[in-house]
């Protein structure tokens, strides 16, 4: 969309100062009073996803029950999909004529910049040029190369004598990767500075959605048990995957004890399951694989409850959704969990392999 928020119509009463080269000679003491939103009023994203969502409700759409930035039309016994994503519109349906209608429709109410098709085989998400850049503005382009972030190996300790680092730098830096953790979940728990040579060997790595996958939902859970030397804190990962097409995954350190990450797991399950009953896709028991025996022993033993009252609400949560049929946790031994590989150089790309000698944290040189 272009000039995206100049479209939203405010409710509240706003007024501006005469913009410099409009002023008004007979009115110099005089201010305007906004009818549309200007780019960097708070009130913008607001007013323009307001316009945007009142014009596709009256075109007959229906909002998501979960997530209000999807909106589906159903014509006939054909679908159409749009995702909002602030002033970019994803769209696609079951009819070419359906969609065409649609982008005719949105070109009259209002200014497009670029339209595309996707690729039918699938959508492959990179940030080349965004690591590219970071490469330049950390001044690490020419940094020797090298193919992981970090080696399976090695365990981070606390430095007592060594040289104090520029926390201003330093947090900078971490500030530039955040951003590139969307696509690359293999740099999300690793020493900064091996990230950005690797980086450098795999800027043009990125996350592959095939059109061909299952439609089967299931996640995975680990951790390394008490793996931070420092503060003996266990460090979890879980993943959610749409057949091969890996969706959200999260690593961290944990807080308290390891059941956290499967409750935060089954949390994210729960809301995909509900997000896709948008799309008409309906699951069953969603498996979620974990390899601690206890997580799975307190959602599935009643009488390992009475002896745990005290336990967090979340861990009650786990088994509450046991049994409504929500989710089935599944046993899996830790060589088999799902692993982040690297193979030929290029991450994630077509089937995500769930068998191997590497757990969900670790990353290993194929």
């Amino acid at each position: 969309m272009s000039s995206t928020f100049l479209n939203g119509f405010i409710e509240e009463k706003v007024y501006v100062r005469q913009p410099p080269g409009f002023e008004s000679a007979k009115f110099l003491d005089r201010v305007y009073k906004l009818r549309k939103a200007l780019y960097g009023l708070k009130q913008a994203p607001r007013a323009w996803y307001a316009r945007l969502r009142s014009f596709l409700l009256k075109s007959r759409f229906v909002m998501g029950s979960v997530d209000k930035t999807l909106f589906l039309l159903s014509r006939g016994g054909d679908t159409l999909i749009v995702q909002i994503y602030v002033d970019n519109i994803i769209f696609g349906g079951s009819s070419h004529a359906l969609v065409s209608s649609f982008a005719e429709q949105m070109s009259k109410e209002f200014e497009m910049s670029l339209m595309d098709q996707a690729r039918p085989e699938g959508t492959f998400v990179h940030q080349a040029k965004y690591t590219k850049d970071i490469l330049k503005k950390v001044d690490m382009s020419d940094s020797k190369p090298i193919t992981t972030p970090m080696s399976t190996n090695t365990v981070l300790d606390a430095d007592e004598d060594g040289e104090a680092v520029d926390q201003k730098e330093f947090r900078g830096m971490i500030g530039l990767l955040l951003y590139l953790t969307a696509t690359r979940l293999d740099i999300q728990f690793a020493a900064v500075k091996r990230i950005f040579r690797c980086l450098k060997f795999t800027s043009e790595l990125g996350l592959w959605y095939s059109s061909g996958s299952s439609l089967s939902l299931r996640g995975f859970s680990d951790a390394d048990h008490a793996g931070c030397r420092i503060d003996l804190k266990s460090t979890s990962g879980t993943c959610q995957l749409l057949g091969t097409s890996l969706v959200s995954w999260s690593s961290h350190k944990q807080a308290s004890v390891s059941l956290s990450r499967v409750y935060s797991c089954c949390s994210q399950l729960l809301w995909m399951k509900a997000t896709l009953s948008d799309f008409g896709l309906r699951f069953g028991r969603i498996p979620l694989l974990v390899d601690s025996t206890s997580a799975i022993s307190v959602a599935k033993n009643p009488v390992l409850h009475s002896r745990t009252k005290y336990i967090d609400v979340r861990f009650h949560f786990l088994r509450d959704h046991y049994e409504k049929g929500d989710i089935d946790l599944v046993h899996v031994v830790t060589q088999n969990q799902l692993q982040i590989k690297c193979v030929d150089n290029a991450l994630i790309k077509g089937e995500i392999e769930s068998q191997g000698p590497a757990s969900l944290l670790s990353w290993c040189d194929e």
